[in-house]
């Protein structure tokens, strides 16, 4: 990964905010998907999956799911990512975990969840990975990726996503997840136009 030069570098207290913002955006996309029955794509897809099927708590298993996943990104991306992301992927399980303690929500139209929820999520990943940080899983090798060969990283996971997506016929109906997929396209679409190499350099 390309160093940035010294004064367009994050400090510390920045990474921090960071970090809190984008885990919380893709928290409140998290807790308004799986009140509607929507599935995302990833290691939060499969944790969904997982969750929808068992009743696993969704939070300790997408963070079980992400453990494999830390030796290849310290491999390619390097220590800080590493340690960022996995900072970031245990603020997400506990903070999805604690919304529902934190916030009431009504009826929420799933078209609505889809869309919304997908923003939300989208646009907290780009804050991660602006500051050399990921949810773990796909993330890491869609950066990756995009850091070795240029491609996007937005659409690569989104096919993952989808791919992932297509497994839920195993736990819900058609709807849910033609929903789901949507969702998925707002989610990558965000990043796809808004995470490009070259056009945001600072770490």
């Amino acid at each position: 990964m390309q160093d940035a030069p010294a004064d367009l570098r994050h400090r510390p207290h920045e990474d921090v905010q960071a970090l809190i913002t984008g885990t919380l955006f893709v928290a409140l996309g998290v807790v308004m998907f799986g009140r509607t029955g929507l599935l995302t794509g990833g290691t939060a897809g499969v944790a969904f999956l997982i969750h929808y099927a068992t009743g696993w708590n969704f939070g300790l298993v997408f963070f079980l799911i992400n453990l494999p996943f830390y030796g290849l990104a310290f491999q390619r991306m390097g220590r800080v990512f590493t340690l960022k992301t996995f900072v970031s992927v245990a603020l997400l399980a506990s903070i999805s975990n604690l919304l529902p303690q934190w916030i009431s929500l009504g009826a929420i139209n799933p078209v609505f969840a889809s869309v919304a929820g997908g923003l939300l999520m989208g646009t907290g990943m780009l804050i991660l990975f602006r500051h050399q940080a990921s949810l773990g899983g796909f993330n890491v090798l869609a950066l990756y990726l995009q850091e070795r060969y240029g491609w996007r990283a937005g659409f690569i996971q989104m096919g993952l996503d989808c791919a992932i997506v297509a497994l839920a016929f195993a736990v819900t109906d058609w709807w849910h997840i033609a929903l789901s997929i949507l969702g998925a396209v707002m989610l990558n679409q965000t990043l796809a136009l808004n995470h490009r190499k070259g056009r945001y350099v600072a770490i």
